[in-house]
């Protein structure tokens, strides 16, 4: 086995499915005597600093995110045997892309390559990523933007960035996750086995 946690990965739009299915593949792995590190919340904490999210994300906001997911996923290698990652840092440029689409804003080339480089190089470090679709038929989840319009862009958006820097991923089907969930397992077997 490697000495390197297996890091598992979930991109798409807010209210896809993305917490159920990690929060359900963490307790079957602790249950298995696994060390898991879940890593999530980065844009209620990007808001608390003050950071603009969602349709009003900048090259800040997204540096930000994608600087913390980084930093967070980092720290956990250190103690954990699986690093579960709700929201990949391509996520927040993919989020960046519906925010500009969204108000008609745009920033300059430079930045926009900077943001897109790290994310490539970074997207080669998850072991499986997942991609989330957007269900007409699943609502918002509690406290989450109403902005369906931006949501559609967001999930889009996601979508082709996740499309292009990792094209291995996974589908990810609300209503399919305890086949998402076994498959997700034996990956992380087939990896473990010496």
């Amino acid at each position: 086995m490697s000495d390197k946690p297996f890091r598992i990965a979930v991109a798409g739009a807010h209210s896809t499915g993305k917490t159920t299915f990690l929060t359900e593949l963490k307790d079957i792995l602790q249950r298995d005597g696994l060390k898991v590190a879940y890593i999530h919340e980065s844009a209620g904490k990007a808001k608390e600093k003050g950071f603009p999210i969602l349709a009003n994300h900048t090259f800040e906001s997204t540096a930000w995110l994608i600087a913390r997911t980084i930093e967070m996923e980092t720290e956990a290698s250190l103690f954990f045997d699986v690093v579960l990652v709700d929201r990949p840092v391509a996520d927040a440029l993919g989020y960046l892309y519906a925010a500009l689409r969204h108000t008609n804003r745009i920033i300059s080339s430079d930045r926009i390559a900077a943001l897109e480089s790290i994310c490539e190089a970074w997207s080669k470090e998850y072991d499986l990523v997942f991609l989330t679709k957007l269900e007409d038929s699943v609502g918002l989840g509690e406290g989450r933007d109403r902005d369906e319009v931006f949501r559609r862009l967001a999930a889009d958006e996601v979508r082709r960035i996740i499309d292009k820097l990792v094209p291995s991923r996974h589908l990810l089907k609300f209503g399919h996750m305890e086949e998402a969930v076994s498959f997700a397992l034996d990956c992380f077997d087939n990896h473990r086995k010496p």
